[in-house]
C-alpha cells in the first residue's frame, strides 16, 4: 500500500466527470487500499479517486473508525436539509457553508462488483454527497449557501 499525493484545487482533473469502474480486480483494489492509506494519513473523512489523480467513479468514506468504499456510487434518495461547514483535502484552507439533505440512499458497488445499498444520515450523509460530487467535477464551494 502507498500514500498517493492528493491533486489540488485549480488542477482541471477535480472539475471532469469521472468514468464508471467495470473491471473490479486486483489494481481496483490495491487503489482503494492507497486510497485508505492516502486518507488516513491527511487526517480526513473522505476521499474521492479524482483527489489521488483517477478519473473512476471511486471514493471512499472514514467514519468513526469504519472504512466504506464506494465504487460507481448513485444517491437515489434524499430527505431533509440542514446547512453546514465543510472543507476539503484538495482545497487546503477553504470552507464554507453548503446545504446537504440530512438523510440519503446510495445504491454502490463494492470493491468485488457486487451491489449494496446503504441509507445514511446527518454527518455521514454530508460526507457522501460531499465526496461522489467530486465524481461529476463539483467542489464544495460551488454550492456555497448564502443567506
Amino acid at each position: 500500500m502507498a500514500i498517493r499525493d492528493i491533486t489540488k484545487d485549480g488542477n482541471p482533473i477535480l472539475r471532469k466527470k469521472c468514468r464508471e469502474v467495470d473491471v473490479f480486480d486486483e489494481k481496483l483494489h490495491k487503489l482503494l487500499d492507497d486510497m485508505k492509506d492516502t486518507l488516513k494519513k491527511a487526517d480526513g473523512v473522505g476521499l474521492a479517486a479524482p483527489q489521488v489523480g483517477i478519473m473512476k467513479r471511486i471514493c471512499i468514506i472514514l467514519y468513526e473508525d469504519f472504512f466504506i468504499e464506494l465504487v460507481n456510487p448513485v444517491i437515489t434518495k434524499t430527505s431533509g436539509e440542514d446547512v453546514g461547514p465543510e472543507g476539503c483535502l484538495s482545497c487546503p484552507g477553504k470552507s464554507c457553508n453548503v446545504k446537504r439533505p440530512t438523510q440519503l440512499t446510495c445504491v454502490y458497488q463494492t470493491r468485488n462488483g457486487n451491489k449494496k445499498e446503504i441509507e445514511v444520515k446527518d454527518f455521514i450523509a454530508r460526507i457522501f454527497c460531499h465526496e461522489i460530487d467530486h465524481l461529476d467535477g463539483i467542489l464544495f464551494y460551488d454550492k456555497e449557501f448564502k443567506k
